[in-house]
């Protein structure tokens, strides 16, 4: 019963980390898309979370713990479902029994895990080498075109548009699973896995969006 009760927490920790990750994600969009339509206030509120105080000292460093943890727990499980099939997988069939996004959640999301990873290269590393290591003067209007100018290279516009489809498919399956691993069943189940897979497209859909209007738009008329 020990066990059982462990395996449980396990995948309830993964499904509400995801469901974490899933906030931040939409606001993460939300803020992105302004650069797109209205560039002062994606300025604005780029300043805003760049420069206040709770959003760099307690929500920052919660978000980092909360992406190792739901990559680190999805191991765990997966290595733990592995051991528990009784079915070897030269007879076990798993395109009948499970979608390919459910069979290939590890496969995306080390995708994903990597596309974070060049994101924090490409904006989170020179942000703090800007303000803690060189200091230089906070300029409130410089978040803007230190964006755009990162999807200049048409190599990173590539593997950004690469991650955001694989991102798609992780949510697709990951999404829905993650409010049925809470125990959420009820009349609104159907509305709430319809909801879920609109935002698994959408949300990487306006992304991809944005990478490539950014690019396109730098290239000459």
């Amino acid at each position: 019963m020990g066990l059982l009760s462990s395996s449980i927490a396990r995948k309830v920790a993964m499904a509400l980390s995801g469901l974490f990750l899933v906030f931040f994600l939409a606001q993460h969009f939300t803020i992105n898309f302004t650069s797109v339509i209205a560039p002062d206030t994606f300025n604005s509120w780029s300043h805003f979370m760049g420069t206040n105080g709770l959003v760099q000292g307690v929500l920052q460093p919660i978000l980092i713990f909360g992406v190792l943890f739901h990559f680190i727990m999805g191991f765990v499980l997966e290595l733990q479902n592995r051991n528990a099939r009784s079915i070897k997988y030269a007879s076990y069939k798993g395109g009948a029994n499970a979608s390919w996004a459910s069979r290939n959640m590890i496969i995306s999301g080390l995708v994903v895990l990597a596309f974070l990873g060049l994101h924090f290269y490409d904006f989170w590393i020179p942000e703090i080498v800007h303000k803690y290591i060189e200091s230089h003067p906070e300029d409130p209007t410089r978040y803007y075109a230190e964006t755009v100018h990162k999807f200049e290279s048409p190599v990173r516009v590539g593997i950004y548009v690469v991650a955001f489809v694989l991102l798609a498919v992780h949510l697709w399956h990951g999404f829905s699973s993650a409010f049925q691993s809470v125990g959420f069943n009820n009349k609104y189940s159907k509305g709430l896995k319809t909801f879920t897979m609109a935002f698994a497209v959408l949300i990487p859909l306006g992304f991809i969006f944005i990478a490539l209007y950014h690019h396109f738009n730098q290239l000459p008329h």
